[in-house]
């Protein structure tokens, strides 16, 4: 019988804010990773090959990289959808009906403490 380090979600819960936090870290990582290598091979494209327009749309595609991914990792995890609480007159609330208080038995405890 061998044991896993994670316990398996069964449950509805929410991921906890420390596994959000790393997944959106993880996620802008690999984002700003993406742009050194854009520009690296633009000035591979334009100065080893001449391709000065190839370049040219990599350096323009790497300019908004940071904005992206900060944009993406500051996003939150989706909500729920809940259900849009809606006023229907067709339904009419009724007050239930409660009993009246029955006349109850009292039980007196002594009120000297010597007892």
């Amino acid at each position: 019988m061998t044991r896993h380090d994670q316990p398996v979600l069964i449950t509805g819960a929410a991921v906890s804010p420390a596994e959000e936090f790393a997944a959106r870290r993880r996620r802008y990582s690999l984002i700003m990773s993406l742009r050194i290598p854009c520009l690296v091979v633009a000035g591979v494209l334009a100065l080893g090959f001449g391709w000065t327009i190839a370049a040219a749309v990599l350096v323009v595609a790497s300019v908004p990289l940071p904005w992206v991914a900060v944009l993406i990792a500051n996003d939150g995890p989706p909500r729920k959808a809940e259900p849009v609480a809606r006023y229907r007159s067709d339904r009419v609330l009724e007050t239930p009906s409660r009993p009246a208080l029955e006349s109850g038995v009292v039980i007196d405890a002594p009120t000297d403490r010597a007892a």
